[in-house]
């Protein structure tokens, strides 16, 4: 059959020289891409094979290589430690703290130069794309820094026999499933993430790049982000939240968005825990300068610097706590907590920026609760750290912060840590501002049955030296026309009934109603020295001390509360034999009428 169409001499010209070479590139085409997948196969294995010294191995059920697209589709791939190798490496101590298995059902590599790849040995690759991948990695600490090692070689140096260079303009993984496994501590800690992306630009292992520091992982920057992540504490009291994540490498920054630790309902909470329920929501967070390397191999937290902006702390004293006075709480002190984290860590500086702080406890002899508050609560810390490197130069970690007592009186108060001393040494120093004293009914009414009818804070001071055995040091209180109310519990209906008579004798007799007395007059102040309770805990023990102060300024020092609890109890006494004098009449009256009815 002859072909019509070519009837015109352009036309024969035409299929000479562009239809059939298209026609022989298409028919290359076809045979090297089943010639070059074999080749690629092996290619792939040995780099990882040798790149990973023999830790891991990659496998995958099928390759193509389109080669006019530039494209090649890697099916079924596996990468898996050998744990043979791995546990050989454990003997010689060279094993890594995080072993990884990766499954991808498609990887897509666009843009690849496959001649590059054969006669020169440089792997060139535009875009690689992996969706859905499934990642699992297992976390054990095997050594807490670099391993000396026999093969100091770098990447490059490994793979320069088999390539002389891979670059890599993009890498996309999308839908991320990550499982990830901590064997750190006494059980295994199971994370799962869901919704999870991740992006890694200009990846080149090459001679000038196989030393290069300001990469990870020979990428230039990844950037991982996580959407509405949950989870729950393996007590089931706890749930955590995080609404979106994102870590750049490029920028040594985290950024979180929407984290909250939300404890289970009241009821529940404290029927299975005689814990303290604790509350944190925080609107976003950002630390700056981090180590993520660091702290993916050896779970050291590294950062210049750390800021909270816009929270909510709430703390709920659990009713159900059974004081044990032979615990020793010290380990609720601050420059002791650092310490039990478990945690290298290392921040120079934390900015915390409109907070709210609330602190609630239910007292069962009035049966009410009680709330203090600290509200907008800004100010910095320094020296955040439990690094004995860092200890070494600077064992202090100092605090100062500003905040509104109950919203409405300005507190500041600056805090210093020493972070060596066997008893925990720290001081606190500060003064509260100007505030209408009845301001602190909510939380003096239900906790201490007293309830302040007048009166207005000028300034509470206070400089106090502090250890885990004692806490000393100066409080002045200045106030004006203190009056109070004195109440006891009406628990047949539920309230908090008036002590009258109690009421007139402290407001008449033990309250000093002004500080100082008179204009002109020097104020009264205490010196406090109150030995710590062993089972008390930290903020208990600021609180108890500063108001051991505020009790002398007010009028009620150790003398004045002697006479006071002298002169209540003989109330007391002669208001029982009163009763008793009354009963008795009533008996023999009682007794006088029985015998004339008898006599009827």
């Amino acid at each position: 059959m002859k072909l019509t169409f070519l009837k015109h001499r352009w036309q024969k010209i035409t299929f000479k020289f562009v239809l059939i070479p298209v026609a022989v590139i298409l028919l290359l085409s076809f045979i090297v891409n089943v010639y070059w997948s074999p080749i690629l196969a092996n290619k792939v294995r040995d780099v990882v094979l040798t790149s990973s010294d023999s830790l891991y191995k990659v496998d995958f059920s099928d390759a193509e290589l389109h080669i006019l697209q530039g494209k090649i589709v890697i099916y079924n791939i596996t990468l898996t430690p050998d744990t043979a190798v791995y546990n050989q490496k454990k003997k010689q101590h060279l094993a890594p703290n995080n072993l990884v298995e990766l499954h991808v059902k498609r990887l897509i590599l666009l843009h690849v130069h496959p001649y590059s790849l054969y006669f020169r040995h440089k792997l060139n690759i535009s875009r690689v794309i992996l969706n859905e991948p499934e990642v699992k990695i297992s976390y054990q600490l095997n050594h807490t820094k670099d391993t000396v090692v026999k093969d100091h070689r770098t990447a490059w140096q490994k793979i320069s026999k088999s390539l002389h260079s891979i670059h890599v303009g993009q890498i996309f993984l999308n839908d991320v499933k990550f499982k990830y496994q901590d064997y750190s501590g006494n059980k295994v800690a199971i994370s799962e993430l869901k919704e999870m992306n991740l992006n890694a630009t200009d990846l080149l292992i090459d001679s000038a790049t196989q030393t290069d520091r300001s990469r990870l992982l020979y990428c230039k920057d990844i950037v991982t982000e996580l959407n509405n992540y949950t989870g729950r504490t393996t007590s089931g009291l706890y749930t955590y939240k995080i609404k979106y994540l994102k870590l750049s490498t490029l920028k040594s920054q985290l950024n979180v968005v929407g984290l909250s630790v939300d404890p289970a309902k009241t009821n529940i909470f404290f029927t299975k825990s005689q814990r303290d329920r604790f509350g944190l929501t925080i609107d976003s967070l950002q630390l700056n300068n981090f180590d993520f390397l660091s702290y993916h191999k050896y779970r050291s937290l590294t950062a210049s610097s750390l800021l909270l902006n816009k929270g909510t702390i709430s703390v709920f004293n659990n009713p159900n706590k059974v004081s044990n006075k032979t615990i020793d709480r010290i380990v609720s002190f601050p420059n002791v907590m650092i310490h039990k984290i478990g945690t290298d860590l290392i921040i120079d500086t934390v900015h915390i920026r409109h907070f709210n702080i609330e602190y609630s406890e239910f007292n069962t002899k009035s049966n009410k609760t009680g709330t203090v508050t600290f509200n907008n609560t800004s100010g910095h810390l320094y020296n955040i750290t439990s690094n004995k490197a860092a200890i070494a130069k600077n064992n202090f970690t100092s605090a100062q912060l500003s905040t509104y007592f109950m919203n409405r009186g300005r507190l500041d108060v600056q805090f210093k840590f020493n972070l060596t001393d066997k008893d925990a040494a720290f001081t606190y120093k500060g003064a509260l501002g100007t505030m209408a004293l009845p301001v602190l009914n909510p939380a003096i009414m239900p906790l201490a049955m007293v309830k302040a009818t007048s009166g207005t804070v000028k300034q509470l001071s206070f400089d106090i030296q502090a250890n885990s055995k004692v806490f000393k040091g100066k409080v002045g209180f200045l106030y004006n026309d203190l009056k109070v109310n004195i109440f006891q519990a009406d628990t047949a209906n539920d309230r908090l009934k008036k002590r009258s008579l109690i009421s007139i004798f402290a407001n008449l007799f033990v309250i000093k109603h002004n500080n100082p007395d008179n204009a002109g007059q020097a104020p009264r102040s205490a010196v406090v020295v109150y030995p710590r309770p062993k089972d008390s805990p930290f903020f208990k023990t600021i609180w108890k001390t500063l108001l051991e102060g505020i009790k002398p300024c007010v009028g009620l020092d150790a003398k004045t509360q002697k006479a006071t609890k002298d002169r209540i109890d003989q109330h007391k006494k002669n208001k029982q034999d009163h009763q008793t004098r009354k009963a008795e009449r009533k008996k023999r009256k009682a007794d006088r009428q029985r015998e004339k009815d008898k006599k009827k």
